[in-house]
């Protein structure tokens, strides 16, 4: 295809701009060859005629396509020029914020002039292993290629860092340093990558200054070495540093400063350590001010200054040598300050001898202030006959007070690099380095001195090396793939350099005329006139005669000729440098030493690690001198020595660029970016690779690109090669265009954009005819609706019709209806107004008549009412006249028999027993008024004693105050305070005649009370005079008077006083009965005391004396003495009301009955006691011995000592059930396993105890039958002579005495038994409240649900976690709150148990030495409990010498195929069987050194299986599970068997730590080594391989999978599936579960692996932008949802494990949805809640389209992004922690295997185990 036929309508081109460089736009009319104008439309509409020249004005640039703008590879694109490049790093710097873009073997780095997290440590790891190009370009995958080859290649490796002032060149090599301080850190000192990093603040702090262009410039060149040993661990480093800018030190432009040092050390002046140095503010001294600004936006000084010296220490810079280098650079400042006067004569100068900066500079450099005085105004010249002393003018000693500082610092520079050096230095071989270079790139000022001229030599230079090292690497490429070649001519900048270098050169001109006397710069400048004014490189201005033109590779640089002879000879004079010498400060010496020739060059070789490095080419050898050398000379030798090295080493090239000069953060210049990209040698490179087949594709990319341009029957053939070839062929003519190689396709420039065209109009017509078709089809649709809509309005329209006529119809007929109803409504209205009057006028008629009726009615009627009522007048006066008659007669008899009954009632009323009845409570009132006459004199003495006392206080006050007055009087004369005492004295006075007065009036009230009482008393003492006495004194008219005076004298009327006189009655005979009753009880009481009390009984002395008078009983407080209770109501109600009450009856029953049972139950012992006694008396008799008693008695003593000892921890065992129970139910509210399980161990230890407790009660059952018998064997031997005359009465004695033997052994019996029965009903009692316990549990968490459910799912997260944090809170407090109860409890009953075992030894060794002669006899009938005897009891005893074989045939030797087909965990149950054996043997140390061995070994088996321990992992760990639980006894879910093997003397506490650390290490180690098997497969299967076939878009891939950055014996990233990796995962799981691990462990590492899957392929994705395209989404989530479906074919699907990958979903997710309006924005941010945002804007800046169809994504899109999510609060991370570990929780699977029923195979050799 011809280049013209590209420039067509639609087609963009650039052309270029004098304000932006280049402009886009676009061709509105084709162009034909010879056209004068190109037709274009710019960006704003507006056309504009591009003229054409063929030499003038050619055809302009054509652009690339939109879907290979933004690579990230320069070299991918179809187009490769200036506009295109520049372009596409505009786009990825501004909108997607990428500052790395690779440009072939260059990376590109932009400074964003922004801190930007992307060097994070994850960042490295992401990084590290990575293929360059596989990832998105960064300076860690320069460096990564940079490690990874020298590892591969085993070749020396060099990062060259290049760029002009402020474009990032020290951080770039300060972050490559970093990668290689974390890849390759030291195996041995881990300070030496510490060291490394460390010289960095250093360097900076004394080589980096501020500039105008950057505010951390370097002022110098280092090459750093970095070494590595045969491991490609960093052991040592090694630094050269090439032209530092020492007039820096002396001179600043505007704006600048001086180095940071200068400014660190006045910011830290105020510190006591540097008083001595005299410092003060920057702005003091001359060499810190002259750019008039000291400080630097965002930085501290002092804090830098910190740094610097952190730096310095761990460098091992000694505090004194550290001083010394403050103490120089102090004394540079001073040195400054020194101020020079010039003479009158102005050929001479002085400094006054009174200047402080120079005393201040002598002191801290420790010389001669008058020498150093002398030397700065004068100098020495030496001729061959003598030499003279002369003075310098001003100038000349400005000049030489410069040099001088500037020779000080450029020595302590020198110094303070070889000490860097020598703490980087190691002994250690050196096998390979990588070197980083940070060098000054191309500089071009408005005035260019030496040290410009110096930098762009060295820039020649080392663009020489890279042109070379380009071409070669193209011409290997080509050779590779056989692909024919002819040489490309690329730019060759010898010529130039030769101008500099060669002999007679520009720095050989230079040095000779330093040589000469009275050599100028004018004068060397007319040499370089006269030598190289014919060369192509030189040129002579037109305006100046001190200057010259040099045509770099870059541009052409002007350079004034004023100052290179100075700053060349670097003139010190000799005598200064002689008293610096002389100083007394050792360092300050050491600096100027004369150092031997090539001493430069051992420090900066390093002897102590040689390199062999051979150059390509010999260097020039140097001209024999006698003086010293130029810096231009000493500079190109250390430029030689660098080009040597970096020839011998694989260069790999960073290229800085700065976007702008205001230092604006993502702020693009295109005219400074060209400048710079033209400078550093980029486009160099591009030129280079257009030169040639700059595109290249693989045959399946090729052909899963472009085969929709291929034909159906093309696609038949299987080769893709031969479809290829077939293609290109058929579609590009010129067969120059491509060149097949043997894995790849290479394609001149602009042929992939052309075939990008074809590919675009194939889909493009493919669009068309699909919108025809689709078109077409929704017009169709659009007809059918319309005319489904016409009918549909036709079928309405007339029913509409028809409905109104049937309206009409209806109307007609409604309207015939009406009339007739109208008429017939008139015509019988008028009806029945006729009707109406008819029947009135028959209505008036009638009444009329009726009327007439009623009045004739109505006479009749009042006749007979009157007839009526005289009738009944008269009947009613005679019925009265016969009523009167009979009342007269009835009042008389009625009269006549009361005046019998009121005769018979004066008769009664003169009886005694009547008077009695009314008198009856007159005796207690009389008690009442007694008691309250007592306390009235009670109260009476009480008042006299106050008054009493209150008197005597009154006198003493008296005669105190009269004391007083009488001394007052004495002392003073005052009239005043007289008075004042004598009214004081007279109120007490008349305060003591009140208190008498009031005394008097209470003694004369109480007497006055007395008598009244006295006379009540009296009164009602004669009223109860007995009825003799009262006949004699009373008539019976007078006591008729009083029984009125005192019933009847408050009654008003006769009605009143009859029913109070009844209700009197009534209740004086409730009270006699009630009086009767308590007399009776209390002569019963009385009864019963003399009873149990025999003897005289005095009767109360408060008895009143009417008692014995009077033969009626009455109450009194003496007769209810003993009833505290009633004595008590007595005296709170009073005695009326206490004898009305009917409680004091009740009382005195139940007392009475109490004393009963009382009398009853004393009764009962007394006979006891009396039987006690016989029985006592006959034992007595029949006892003979007096030790035989004793013995009876001991073993008594015991026997009861041994009961009491069995209840008490029977009791405490019931207890501790109890609180057990308890626990367990307070636990069961949580649904934890773990409180479950606790209770359950606990309480088979408490079994296990209760077991153990029985058998020991069987033991002292035996052991009491015993006694019993030796105490019938005592009885039998006394009593021999006896029995033997009466054989009878010995048998029925035997007898007896056996059969209370077996009855108080059933005693026993049946006491146990109703114990063990009351220990099951509490059992039962415990799991029954446990059971409801657990029901409220579960009704209360199903509300809980409900209620979450109930919440919005943001609520419902929030609110289960709550819930599960209060949740595990309370469960952990509770769980040691248990655990802390349990060991207590254990650890008590563990002693009691073996105080009570030994206990019982001493019994029995006691009862054996007792009677050591004396047989045992047999028990008659002895009670024995028969034991089940054990065949084995699941132990395995070994002796010591075997264990170290028992260690390395379970674990140290053991394969996991030796157990795979045996009882899972065996090893660790033999190992338990043998640890258990030592427990019953009480062997602790036997204990101790097998858990030790065990531990040890199993480290050692991690140490050495560290790669391959994942096959035998569930040996090692089933030996851990089981000894981590099974030493602390089973679980309480085991079976009573089980229960009785769990370990009875040891407490294994102190290994639970141990073990289960080292279960943790195990895990980890497991986990590491399945991650290092999956890490090389999961980015390729994730995200790279097609599981779903065709649906991926390739893109061209300039760097990516080149042949430079790949390991080709390797398999390759196009290597592994996601079939591979699902199959690594079930071969994982597959092991796991073949070796019996636990589930919950298989699931946790199951997490755990797909963490990492999730972790690694997010962070890739994040880091590559080929990968973030839709179809990539796609293929993302088709990838997920296999392993989804893997988990739920392992049944894991509903586990934490599906949650680990929500990232990495929503992220494809966030690839797939739409992202252009508001809406979107809004659905992603709360679709992407598990992404960051920075992961979320990342993943948007990294978005691109595989076809131009495809839109990008918006910048104003993602500002819409970023601004919803600022309300987030993430971490500032980007990616995501690939080394995280979840916690792992090991659980306990109880066992169903029997120890006893273990069997042990014969493969494992462990015949010298023996069963138990």
């Amino acid at each position: 295809m011809s280049c013209l036929e590209l420039y067509s309508s639609y087609t963009r081109v650039w052309i270029p701009d004098p304000e932006e460089v280049w402009r886009a736009a676009e061709i509105i009319k084709d162009y034909k060859e010879g056209d004068p104008i190109l037709h274009l439309k710019l960006e704003d509409e507006s056309t504009l005629e591009y003229p054409i020249g063929q030499k003038d004005n050619p055809l302009p640039f054509l652009r690339n396509p939109d879907i290979l703008v933004g690579e990230n590879d320069l070299t991918a694109l179809s187009y490769l020029h200036e506009p295109a490049v520049l372009h596409n790093l505009r786009v990825r710097f501004l909108e997607s914020n990428h500052i790395y873009t690779y440009c072939g073997i260059v990376l590109v780095a932009i400074n964003p002039y922004e801190q930007l997290p992307i060097y994070g440590e994850e960042v490295i790891n992401a990084y590290s292993g990575q293929n360059m190009g596989d990832m998105d370009p960064h300076i860690f995958a320069v460096a990564e290629e940079a490690y990874k080859q020298m590892a591969r290649d085993e070749k020396n490796q060099s990062i060259i860092v290049s760029g002009e002032s402020g474009a990032g060149k020290t951080v770039s090599a300060k972050y490559a340093m970093r990668y290689f301080a974390t890849v390759g850190g030291s195996a041995n000192d881990t300070s030496v990558e510490e060291k490394v990093l460390a010289s960095n603040p250093i360097m900076e702090a004394i080589g980096n200054a501020k500039t105008t262009r950057n505010d951390n410039s370097s002022r110098f060149g280092k090459y750093i070495q970095i070494g590595f040993d045969r491991q490609y661990h960093i052991i040592g480093a090694n630094m050269r540093t090439y032209l530092l800018e020492k007039s820096r030190v002396v001179f600043q432009a505007e704006d600048e400063r001086n180095y940071h040092i200068f400014y660190q050390l006045c910011a830290s002046a105020s510190l006591q350590e540097f008083k001595d140095l005299a410092l003060t503010s920057a702005e003091d001294f001359t060499y810190t001010s002259l750019g008039e600004n000291i400080f630097i936006d965002g930085v501290n000084d002092a804090e830098d200054f910190e740094k610097t010296r952190h730096a310095f220490t761990l460098l091992g810079v000694k505090d004194s040598h550290q001083g010394s280098i403050y103490k120089i650079i102090a004394s540079i400042l001073h040195l400054g300050n020194v101020e020079i006067r010039s003479e009158r004569d102005g050929e001479s100068c002085r400094i006054s001898k009174d200047n402080p900066s120079l005393h201040h500079f002598c002191r801290l450099l420790g010389v001669e202030q008058d020498q150093m005085e002398h030397w700065l105004c004068h100098r020495k010249l030496v001729t061959t006959a003598e030499t003279y002393v002369k003075s310098m003018s001003h100038a000349q000693a400005t000049n030489a007070r410069n040099a001088l500082a500037k020779h000080i610092y450029a020595h302590l520079f020198d110094w303070i690099v070889q000490h860097i050096n020598k703490a980087l230095f190691t002994t250690t071989k050196q096998h390979s380095f990588i070197g980083v270079l940070d060098i000054y790139g191309f500089e071009t000022f408005e005035f260019n001195s030496f040290e410009q001229f110096c930098i762009n030599y060295a820039n020649e230079k080392l663009q020489q090396q890279f042109n070379s090292h380009v071409f070669k690497l193209e011409q290997e490429e080509y050779m590779k793939e056989q692909i024919p070649w002819t040489l490309i001519d690329f730019y060759d900048n010898q010529p130039c350099i030769d101008l500099i270098e060669a002999k007679l050169g520009i720095l050989d001109l230079l040095d000779e005329e330093c040589k000469v006397p009275k050599g100028t710069d004018q004068n060397w400048a007319q040499k370089l006139y006269d030598h190289h004014s014919s060369s192509n490189h030189f040129q002579k201005p037109r305006m100046s005669n001190t200057s010259f033109i040099v045509v770099h590779f870059a541009d052409k640089v002007e350079y004034q000729c004023d100052g290179f002879l100075e700053k060349n000879r670097d003139t010190v004079y000799e005598e200064q440098i002689n008293i610096l010498k002389a100083s007394k400060f050792q360092l300050v010496a050491d600096l100027f030493q004369e150092a031997k020739e090539g001493s430069t060059t051992s420090v900066t070789t390093s002897k102590g690690s040689k390199i062999n490095v051979r150059p390509v080419k010999p260097s020039p050898k140097p001209p024999n001198r006698e003086h010293r050398k130029t810096v231009g000379h000493q500079f190109r030798n250390s430029l030689h020595l660098l080009m040597e090295t970096l020839n011998a080493t694989t260069p790999h090239y960073v290229r800085c660029i700065k976007p702008n000069d205001d230092k604006e953060a993502f702020s693009f210049d295109s005219r400074r970016a060209v400048q710079q990209l033209r400078a550093c040698g980029v486009l160099e490179t591009i030129r280079i690779s257009a030169a040639g087949y700059p595109s290249r594709w693989t045959y399946m990319d090729f052909f899963n690109r472009y085969r929709v341009l291929m034909k159906k029957k093309e696609m038949a053939s299987g080769d893709k090669k031969v479809i290829c070839k077939n293609l290109l062929e058929t579609l590009i003519k010129d067969p120059d265009k491509f060149q097949f190689g043997k894995t790849k396709i290479f394609f001149r420039a602009g042929q992939v954009a052309y075939l990008e065209k074809l590919r675009t109009d194939k889909f493009r017509a493919a669009c068309i005819k699909i919108q025809k078709t689709v078109r077409g089809w929704l017009q169709r649709i659009r007809y059918q609706r319309i005319r489904k809509a016409a009918v549909t309005i036709q079928r309405y329209g007339r029913g509409y019709l028809a409905r109104r006529y049937v309206e009409y119809l209806r109307l007609t007929r409604a309207a015939l209806i009406c009339q007739k109803q109208l008429r017939m409504v008139r015509e019988r209205r008028a009806y029945l107004r006729i009707h109406r009057a008819v029947v009135t006028i028959q209505a008036f008629t009638r009444g009329m008549h009726t009327r007439r009726l009623y009045q004739e009615y109505l006479q009749h009627h009042k006749a007979t009412i009157i007839q009526k009522s005289v009738r009944g007048w008269m009947e009613r006066k005679k019925f009265r006249r016969a009523r009167n008659a009979a009342v007269v007669i009835q009042c008389a008899y009625r009269r006549l028999l009361a005046k019998r009954q009121l005769k018979q009632l004066k008769i009664e009323a003169r009886s005694a027993e009547h008077l009695k009845k009314l008198n009856v409570g007159m005796e207690n009132k009389i008690v009442q008024l007694q008691r309250k006459m007592d306390d009235q004199n009670k109260e009476n003495r009480s008042l006299n004693e106050q008054l009493s006392t209150t008197n005597a206080s009154l006198v003493a006050e008296i005669s105190k105050l009269q004391k007083d007055l009488d001394l007052m009087r004495s002392r003073q004369g005052d009239s005043n305070q007289l008075t004042s005492l004598q009214t004081e004295l007279e109120r007490l006075q008349a305060e003591v005649q009140e208190a008498h007065s009031e005394k008097k009036r209470l003694e004369e009230e109480y007497r006055s009370e007395k008598q009244e009482l006295e006379q009540v008393r009296c009164v009602y003492r004669n009223e109860c005079i007995v009825p003799g006495g009262l006949h004699s004194h009373l008539t019976p008219g007078d006591l008729t008077e009083v029984i009125k005076s005192q019933n009847f004298a408050s009654f008003p009327s006769s009605c009143q006083e009859a029913g109070l006189q009844a209700e009197l009655d009534a209740e004086r005979q409730r009270y006699q009965n009630l009086v009767k009753e308590f007399s009776r009880l209390e002569q019963r009481y009385d009864n019963l005391q003399e009873e149990f009390h025999p003897g005289h009984r005095r009767n109360p002395s408060n008895q009143s004396s009417l008692e014995s008078d009077s033969n009626y009983p009455s109450i009194s407080t003496s007769e209810v003495g003993d009833t505290e209770d009633t004595i008590q109501q007595v005296e709170e109600m009073g005695l009326d009301k206490a004898a009305m009450d009917i409680g004091v009856f009740m009382k005195l029953q139940k007392r009475v009955r109490e004393l009963e049972q009382e009398r009853r139950r004393l009764q009962t012992n007394l006979e006891k006691m009396e039987e006690l006694a016989k029985r006592k008396g006959t034992e007595q008799k029949n006892s003979t011995s007096e030790q035989e008693s004793a013995d009876l008695a001991y073993n008594s003593l015991k026997r009861q000592e041994l009961e009491t000892e069995n209840k008490k921890l029977k009791n405490e065992l019931n207890e501790l059930r109890k609180a057990i129970a308890e626990n367990a139910t307070k636990n069961s509210n949580s649904p934890s396993s773990e409180v479950q399980d606790s209770y359950n161990v606990l309480l088979s230890q408490l079994k296990a105890a209760n077991e153990e407790l029985e058998a020991r009660k069987e033991e002292v059952l035996i052991l009491r039958t015993q006694i019993v018998s030796s105490a019938q064997q005592n009885v039998e031997a006394n009593h021999a002579p006896e029995w033997t005359n009466s054989n009878k009465d010995m048998d029925k004695d035997e007898g007896l005495q056996d059969y209370q033997g077996l009855c108080e052994s059933k005693r026993l019996l049946e006491a146990q038994l109703q114990t063990q029965t009351r220990q099951h009903e509490d059992e039962l009692e415990a799991l029954r409240t446990q059971n409801e316990m657990l029901r409220e549990d579960l009704e209360r968490k199903q509300e809980l649900i409900s209620h979450t459910l109930s919440l919005s799912p943001d609520a419902q997260v929030e609110f289960s976690i709550q819930q599960e944090l209060t949740r595990l809170t309370n469960e952990n407090l509770d769980l040691k709150e248990l655990v802390e109860k349990l060991e207590k409890n254990e650890k008590k009953l563990k002693k009691q148990l073996r105080i009570y075992m030994k206990k019982v030894q001493e019994l029995e060794a006691s009862q054996a030495k007792a009677q050591p002669s004396r047989a045992r006899p047999e028990l008659t009938r002895q009670v024995t409990v028969q034991r089940k005897e054990k065949d084995f009891e699941g132990m395995l005893e070994y002796n010591k010498e075997d264990e170290p074989l028992l260690i390395k045939t379970l674990i140290t030797d053991m394969k996991p195929h030796n157990v795979s087909a045996t009882v899972p965990c065996l090893p660790a149950y033999v190992l338990f069987m043998c640890i258990r054996h030592a427990d019953y043997i009480n062997d602790d140390q036997k204990v101790h050194s097998l858990l030790t061995s065990t531990i040890n070994a199993i480290k050692k088996v991690l140490k050495v299986w560290c790669s391959s321990f994942f096959v035998s992992f569930r040996s090692i760990l089933c030996l851990i599970q089981c000894s981590c639980i099974q030493f602390y006894g089973f679980m309480t879910h085991n079976t009573p068997k089980q229960n009785e093997h769990c370990l009875k003397n040891f407490d294994l506490a102190e290994y639970r730590q141990v073990l289960s650390d080292l279960s943790i290490q195990i895990y980890q180690q497991l986990i590491k080594v399945a991650e290092d098997i999956m890490q090389p497969m999961i980015v390729s299967a994730m995200l790279e391989s097609e599981s779903i076939p065709s649906l991926a878009g390739v893109k061209p891939m300039g760097y990516r999978n080149r042949s430079s950055s790949m390991d080709c014996d390797g398999e390759g990233p196009g290597g592994y599936t996601l079939v591979a990796l699902i199959r690594q995962l079930g071969q994982f799981h597959s092991t796991m579960a073949d070796h019996g691990l636990d589930p919950e462990i298989v699931q946790q590492v199951i997490r755990q692996l797909f963490y990492c899957i999730n972790a690694i392929t997010l962070n890739n994705l994040l880091l590559r932008k080929d990968v973030c395209s839709w179809s990539t989404g796609l293929q993302l989530r088709y990838n997920i949802s296999q392993l989804e479906e893997w988990l739920r074919g392992k049944n894991l699907h509903q586990t934490a494990t599906v949650g680990t990958m929500e990232p990495l979903i929503q992220a494809a997710q966030l690839l797939q949805v739409k992202k252009k309006t508001s809406q979107d924005a809004e659905e992603i941010c709360s679709l992407c809640t598990a992404l960051t945002a920075q992961q979320i804007v990342k993943i948007l800046n990294l978005y691109t389209p595989l076809n131009e169809f495809e839109e990008r994504v918006t910048v104003s899109f993602i500002r819409n992004i970023q601004g919803r999510l600022q309300e987030r609060n993430d971490p500032p991370t980007l990616l995501v922690d690939t080394k995280h570990i979840f916690p792992v929780l090991f659980p306990y699977t109880p066992s169903a295997l029997s120890l006893e029923n273990l069997h042990i195979p014969a493969s494992l050799s462990l015949d010298f185990l023996t069963r138990v």
